[in-house]
């Protein structure tokens, strides 16, 4: 099974100071080892970088010099199936934001349902899950729900 892996669990899978470091790696790595593959897409890249580059003054950013944020982008593309979009996501999204009257910044979590949607992936790790709530037809766990397994 295909799990997608949430801009903020690929932040924190990198970053050994996060809070959340050691519980992410750890699910991670237990999905992997239950033959699970992990995955993420463009826009998952996109919010990565965005947050690595971003200055540390700046809410939630790490302040990264480009080399170093640069370095972690290759990490993550080892790590995990980087799936390009499809032209269809486009389609699917709209569907979505129709359908859940979607505004503001819940955009983009939409975007990644649709475009997981159009991939046949079911299977979302986050640490947000109230964030996919509306998304019923989704499996949205946290890295806490893989480790008490």
């Amino acid at each position: 099974m295909r799990y997608l892996l949430d801009t903020g669990v690929l932040l924190r899978l990198l970053n050994r100071e996060a809070e959340q470091h050691a519980n992410v790696r750890a699910a991670v790595r237990t999905l992997k080892q239950q033959q699970h593959e992990c995955v993420a897409c463009l826009q998952n890249l996109c919010e990565f970088w965005n947050v690595c580059t971003r200055p540390e003054s700046a809410r939630g950013g790490l302040g990264l010099t480009f080399d170093e944020a640069y370095r972690r982008l290759r990490t993550i593309e080892r790590i995990v199936a980087i799936i390009p979009d499809s032209p269809a996501t486009l389609a699917r999204w709209k569907e979505l934001i129709v359908t859940h009257k979607v505004q503001g910044v819940q955009v983009h979590d939409t975007r990644l349902v649709a475009w997981m949607d159009t991939q046949g992936i079911s299977h979302l790790l986050t640490l947000n899950p109230a964030d996919f709530r509306r998304f019923a037809h989704l499996t949205v766990v946290t890295p806490d729900m893989i480790l008490s397994r």
